[in-house]
C-alpha cells in the first residue's frame, strides 16, 4: 500500500481508503462479512475509513469503532459525517441554513458519532451535505472552532453534492475546512477545473468518492440490471440513467489493458491524479478488498491510456434522480 500526505493535517493515509456506506446503507449488508472485509483491509495497509451517521443511523459508525478496537496497535483514521437536520440529501439552494446545520445540531451529532465510535475524538468530521450560500454563517464556523478546541475533532471537511464540485469553493476559502470529499472518476473529471487547483493552493486534502460511478465503472451493469427492493441503487439507476451509464461504460471496454478489469483501470485512473489524498471504494466482500488494495502498487497506467480516458469526461447536471 502506498501512502499520501492528507493536506495540511500532515497525516499519511492509504491512497486506497475504505468507503463504509455499503456496510449499512445498501441491502444484503452483513455485519460478520463486513468485519472480515474491514480486518482484511487493515491487513492490506488501508488506514483511512469513511463512514457517516446516515449510514444505518449510526450502525456503520459502530462497525468502525469495533474495527479500531480490534487493531489497537495500528493507527486507523476515522472520518464521519454530520447529517443535515432536515435529513434531505443533497442540499439544495432552497434549504435554509437553520434547517440544515444549526449549532446545536452540529454538536449533537458530533457527540452521537463519538458515542457510536466509542471514542473521545474523531480524526475527521464532515458536513454530509453542503450549499455554498451557507459559507459565511458564523454559527458553523464557531461550532467547528469549539469542537477543535475541546478536542472532539481533529479536522473538519465537507462532502460536496453530486455533480457540483464547485459548490463548496466559498466554504474552503474561509480557511476552516481541512478536507473536501468529492465525486471523481473517469466520467466525473470536473473537479480538476476549479476545485483541485484551489485545494492545492490552500493545502486542502481531497477524498475521491464514488470511484466506480455507483457500479457503472465495474463494467458489470447491463440495461437489464435490477436491484433488490429497498436498495438505494434502484432509485438512482432509473432507466434514463441506467441506459446511458451502460453505454458510457461500454465505450471504455476496448481501452482496458489485457489482464486488467474495468474496475482496476478506474481506480488506477484516480490514483494518477496526485491531488487526491485517498479514494474510498466500497468493499463489502473480501475479494473486493484484495482487488482494490492491489491497485496501490505504484505502477499506475500508461500515459497514453490516461490521455484516452480523459476524453471520456461525462458532464452531468443534478436531476431529481441523481440525489
Amino acid at each position: 500500500m502506498k501512502f499520501r500526505r492528507f493536506g495540511r493535517t500532515g497525516w499519511q493515509v492509504s491512497e486506497v481508503g475504505y468507503g463504509m456506506w455499503g456496510m449499512a446503507g445498501w441491502t444484503e449488508s452483513d455485519d460478520k462479512q463486513s468485519a472480515k472485509s474491514l480486518d482484511l483491509a487493515v491487513e492490506n495497509g488501508v488506514n483511512f475509513f469513511d463512514t457517516a451517521w446516515g449510514y444505518g443511523e449510526g450502525h456503520s459508525e459502530e462497525l468502525l469503532g469495533e474495527l479500531i478496537r480490534r487493531h489497537p496497535k495500528t493507527k486507523l483514521y476515522a472520518a464521519s459525517k454530520i447529517p443535515p437536520k432536515n435529513f434531505n440529501w443533497p442540499a439544495k439552494p432552497a434549504y435554509k441554513f437553520e434547517d440544515s446545520y444549526p449549532t446545536n445540531h452540529i454538536i449533537e451529532y458530533t457527540e452521537k458519532t463519538l458515542t457510536n465510535l466509542g471514542m473521545e475524538r474523531i480524526d475527521l468530521m464532515q458536513f454530509h451535505t453542503w450549499d455554498d450560500s451557507w459559507s459565511h454563517r458564523d454559527e458553523w464556523q464557531r461550532a467547528i472552532e469549539d469542537l477543535k478546541r475541546e478536542g472532539k475533532i481533529d479536522a473538519m471537511g465537507i462532502s460536496v453534492n453530486r455533480w457540483e464540485p464547485e459548490n463548496g469553493i466559498e466554504a474552503i476559502k474561509t480557511g476552516l475546512i481541512d478536507a473536501v470529499q468529492v465525486i471523481y472518476n473517469i466520467f466525473d473529471q470536473n473537479p480538476e477545473d476549479v476545485l483541485f487547483p484551489l485545494c492545492e493552493e490552500m493545502d486542502i486534502a481531497v477524498i475521491a468518492r464514488v470511484p466506480f460511478d455507483e457500479g457503472t465503472l465495474t463494467g458489470n451493469l447491463t440495461k437489464e440490471t435490477t436491484f433488490p427492493e429497498g436498495d438505494w441503487r434502484g432509485t438512482y439507476f432509473v432507466p434514463e440513467n441506467l441506459n446511458s451509464s451502460v453505454d458510457h461504460a461500454d465505450a471504455l471496454r476496448d481501452l482496458i489493458p489485457e489482464g486488467m478489469t474495468m474496475a482496476e483501470m478506474a481506480l488506477r485512473f484516480i490514483l494518477e491524479n496526485k491531488t487526491i489524498g485517498t479514494t474510498i471504494p466500497g468493499m463489502r466482500k473480501e475479494r473486493n478488498v484484495l482487488a482494490n488494495t492491489a491497485t496501490s502498487d505504484g505502477k499506475g497506467l500508461p500515459k497514453g491510456l490516461v490521455e484516452e480516458l480523459q476524453k471520456h469526461r461525462w458532464v452531468r447536471r443534478p436531476t431529481e434522480w441523481s440525489q
